[in-house]
C-alpha cells in the first residue's frame, strides 16, 4: 500500500427545494438581496421526520454501491456532523446499524463545516497505520433545525444534505497526497449555537426555539478567506506541487463572495473553483462532500488531476487536502 485513495463517492439531497422567492414570504428579504450577497438561489430542506442519520445512510449506501463493496467489508465508519439525531448513540453507530456493517468501528467527528475534511484525514491515518483496510467517511447535516427563521442574516444561508466516500489503500501515485488541519479558538464567538434561554420579542411574541445559530458574518468573512487561502498554500507545498498544477479547487460552499476572494488571494482563476452553492446553500459538513461528488460527475475532475479540497467552519477550524485523482 502506497497511498490512501477515494475509491467512490455518494450523496443524498432532500427532495424539498426552498427558493429565495419562497423565503421572501417568510422573512424580510428578497431574491436580489440573497443572490448578490451569497450567490444562493435555493437550498434543500429535510422533510418532517427525515433525520440526519437517514441522509447519512443514503449517501453511504451509494458510495458502497459505487465502490462495489458489501457493507461487511467496511471496518471503519466516521460520520462528520454537528446536527446528530441526539447526543448519543453516535450517528456513525446508527449508520452502521442501518447498513449492517457489523465489522466496523464507528464514531463521529465534530468540526462544523470542516467536518468532512477532518474525518477524511482521520480515516486516512487509520488506514495508513494498517489498523483498518476500508473506511466509509460520511458528512451529513440537518442544519435547518438550528435556524432562527426570523433572522435573515442566517436563515437564508443553510440547507440540508449528505455526502460520502469510500477510502482504501492503493499501490499507485494517486490518492490523498497531503493534509492540513488547524484551529483558531480565539475566534470561537464569530459563529456559535446559542443554548441559553432567552425571550427575543420575535414577530409572534413567543419564546424562540433553542438552540439556534448566531453568526458575525462580516468578521467571519475575512478570517475565512485568509484561513482557506493559507491552508491551500500549505497543502500544495506539502504535496510538492505548484498552484498552476492544481486542476480543480473544491471549496466549502459557504458564500460565493468568499470563494471569489480566496481565488484572488491565491492568484488562481475562479474558473478552477467548483461552485454549486446556488443550488444548495451551505450544507455545513456535507457541502464540500456533495460539491466533490458533483465535480466528478460533471467531468470537472478527471483521472490524474490534482485537486485541492479546502474548508473552514465554526470553531474556528479549517482544513485542506491535495488529492491526485
Amino acid at each position: 500500500m502506497k497511498n490512501i485513495a477515494i475509491q467512490s463517492l455518494g450523496h443524498y439531497l432532500p427532495r424539498r427545494r426552498l427558493t429565495n422567492l419562497e423565503l421572501e414570504k417568510l422573512v424580510d428579504t428578497s431574491d436580489e438581496w440573497i443572490t448578490t450577497r451569497t450567490g444562493i438561489k435555493e437550498r434543500r430542506i429535510a422533510s418532517i421526520g427525515e433525520k440526519t442519520s437517514d441522509m447519512a445512510t443514503q449517501a453511504g449506501k451509494e458510495a458502497l454501491k459505487r465502490a462495489k463493496l458489501t457493507s461487511d467489508k467496511i471496518d471503519l465508519i466516521i460520520v462528520a456532523t454537528t446536527t446528530p439525531d441526539s447526543n448519543f448513540p453516535s450517528m456513525a453507530c446508527l449508520v452502521q446499524r442501518a447498513l449492517k456493517a457489523q465489522h466496523a468501528a464507528a464514531f463521529d467527528v465534530s468540526a462544523a463545516c470542516s467536518g468532512f475534511l477532518y474525518a477524511l484525514t482521520t480515516a486516512k491515518q487509520f488506514l495508513l497505520s494498517g489498523m483498518y483496510k476500508n473506511a466509509l467517511v460520511i458528512a451529513a447535516d440537518k442544519f435547518t433545525n438550528l435556524l432562527d427563521w426570523n433572522d435573515r442574516s442566517t436563515c437564508v444561508l443553510f440547507g440540508d444534505g449528505a455526502g460520502a466516500v469510500v477510502l482504501s489503500g492503493v499501490r499507485s501515485s494517486r490518492g490523498i497526497l497531503s493534509d492540513y488541519m488547524f484551529s483558531k479558538g480565539q475566534f470561537a464567538d464569530t459563529m456559535s449555537v446559542i443554548t441559553e434561554q432567552r425571550e427575543p420579542l420575535d414577530q409572534k411574541n413567543k419564546m424562540m426555539k433553542i438552540p439556534y445559530v448566531e453568526m458575525r458574518g462580516q468578521e467571519l468573512f475575512k478570517i475565512a478567506v485568509n484561513s482557506m487561502a493559507e491552508a491551500v498554500q500549505i497543502v500544495a507545498h506539502k504535496a510538492k506541487i505548484k498552484m498552476s498544477d492544481i486542476s480543480c479547487v473544491v471549496p466549502h460552499q459557504a458564500n460565493d463572495r468568499i470563494i471569489s476572494a480566496v481565488a484572488r488571494k491565491l492568484g488562481v482563476s475562479k474558473d478552477k473553483f467548483f461552485v454549486n452553492i446556488h443550488k444548495y446553500g451551505n450544507m455545513s459538513a456535507a457541502a464540500i462532500a456533495v460539491a466533490l461528488y458533483e465535480a466528478v460527475e460533471k467531468g470537472e475532475i478527471k483521472s490524474g488531476d490534482y485537486v485541492a479540497l479546502v474548508t473552514f467552519g465554526a470553531g474556528l477550524v479549517a482544513a485542506a487536502n491535495i488529492v491526485k485523482w
